[in-house]
């Protein structure tokens, strides 16, 4: 194993990771305060799942993300 090819595409990976997961968020978050279903008041629990099938390799990260 190549220790700066799997430190660079880690960083690739977890960067386009950490930029599409706020984009989604952001944007459920935005569509849940324009139809009502949420106050934009709240906490809300999260919950990422990291899977890496070749390994069999599962982890979960909980969190909560504030509106307010």
């Amino acid at each position: 194993m190549d220790q700066e090819t799997f430190n660079l595409s880690l960083r690739k990976f977890l960067k386009t990771v950490g930029v599409g997961s706020q984009r989604e968020i952001e944007q459920v978050v935005a569509k849940a305060v324009a139809s009502g279903a949420i106050t934009g008041g709240e906490t809300l629990a999260v919950t990422m799942t990291l899977r890496i099938d070749a390994l069999k390799f599962e982890f979960m990260f909980d969190g909560e993300i504030r509106l307010e």
